[in-house]
């Protein structure tokens, strides 16, 4: 575990080590890393930040990583494709951050950031400023899209598992199917997404907005992996279906024929909407 006192420590290192490498000219605090979100830190909460790299000079910085923080106490590093790194301490901290120039970073969405390091043209702070505004208008659902896709996903994967590919046929299930669930669930009942729910990742917090559906949707993940997809299908339709014109009612009930699944919705009929 780590406390507070090490957490802010290894912040004002990492500052210290921006401020002092070559090449590096800005750092940003992500997360529960920066200043106003410190309030939700907790033992597992990691360094979450943007170190950037001096324009066009990459390549050059990123093999050396010697500027972080008690270096001496690093037990890993590793790449997370071409601008990723993460790192881990002999306490179990985990580092995960992007070395990046600011063009790099063109894509990138940001929520809670602090800019602890910056240039005099405030090359960060627009990078910062940039990738809030991408949040902040991905912060919104297409709830009858995205359930259109849980569907999708559900019946893929269980046909892969009934193929024999449980691993692929899982991550449709786990990951993909319930990425979509939670982000449709968010979108049909806005209203209940609290200030703390994260803007880049809908998933991260929703038991904390919905914690009944997070529990069952957790609970269906236990199960085997068509047991759990059967589990989630039902949720699906008793928890989004009722009072919703959008609903893909048609479309499910064609799911349940083709896996062999008996009507989970008591109003559901072939002759329903798409």
């Amino acid at each position: 575990m780590v406390g507070a006192e090490r957490f802010d420590a290894l912040s004002a290192g990492l500052a210290e080590g921006v401020r002092a490498r070559d090449g590096l000219i800005g750092l940003v605090l992500l997360g529960s890393a920066s200043d106003g979100a410190s309030g939700r830190r907790d033992e597992w909460s990691d360094h979450d930040f943007f170190a950037i790299v001096e324009e066009g000079r990459g390549a050059e910085v990123r093999p050396d990583l010697s500027w972080l923080p008690d270096r001496e106490r690093i037990v890993l590093t590793a790449r997370e494709g071409e601008i990723g790194f993460v790192a881990v301490y002999d306490d179990g901290h985990v580092f995960e951050f992007a070395l990046s120039e600011a063009g790099e970073l063109a894509g990138a969405v940001a929520g809670d950031a602090t800019v602890v390091v910056d240039d005099e043209l405030g090359t960060t702070s627009a990078v910062i400023d940039r990738a809030r505004a991408r949040a902040e208008s991905a912060d919104g659902f297409d709830a009858e899209n995205d359930v259109r896709l849980v569907l999708v996903k559900l019946l893929i994967g269980v046909g892969r598992v009934r193929r024999g590919e449980v691993l692929n046929g899982g991550q449709f299930i786990r990951q993909w199917a319930v990425q979509h669930l939670v982000r449709a669930i968010r979108g049909r009942f806005a209203e209940a997404s609290g200030s703390l729910r994260d803007v880049i990742d809908p998933v991260r917090r929703f038991e904390r907005d919905h914690p009944e559906w997070g529990a069952r949707i957790a609970a269906a993940l236990e199960r085997p992996a068509e047991d759990g997809a059967r589990e989630l299908f039902a949720f699906t339709r008793e928890v989004l279906e009722p009072g919703w014109d959008a609903f893909p009612s048609r479309a499910a009930d064609a799911v349940a024929q083709r896996l062999g699944w008996v009507a989970t919705s008591p109003g559901s009929s072939s002759s329903r909407r798409r």
